[in-house]
């Protein structure tokens, strides 16, 4: 299942509008299954200035260890703390309690940018 209101990007987070200037931020369903059980995260400290692209964390599975990356530029201004003791609601809810972190972009046209559902579809079934 692929949420239609959400953007995502070809490393496989997703981005999700919130009602502040900031968005959320999390692996996708694709991506955390691919991972398998995930085991720790490292998350971007609020606060933090991050360039689009640029490695911000890191996401560690009982499979391997994969880079967790800005899908745009700005300043990172909530992430899950909750995560630090619970990494698995990344696997368990990957949309909702398992988001990563909140970013407020520098530029929000960026957003529309991202792929949308039927795209990221298309990427993951190629």
């Amino acid at each position: 299942m692929i949420p239609a209101e959400l953007r995502y990007t070809v490393e496989h987070e997703w981005i999700a509008s919130t009602e502040s200037a900031a968005v959320r931020i999390g692996i996708t369903h694709f991506a955390q299954e691919s991972l398998g059980d995930i085991v720790y995260v490292q998350l971007p400290e609020a606060g933090a200035k991050v360039t689009a692209g640029d490695a911000v964390g890191e996401v560690e599975s009982t499979k391997s260890v994969s880079d967790i990356y800005a899908p745009l530029s700005g300043t990172v201004t909530a992430r899950n703390d909750a995560l630090g003791d619970t990494p698995e609601q990344i696997n368990d809810d990957p949309y909702g309690a398992g988001w990563l972190f909140e970013l407020e972009p520098d530029d929000v046209a960026d957003v529309a940018a991202l792929l949308d559902a039927d795209a990221y579809t298309k990427l993951t079934q190629g």
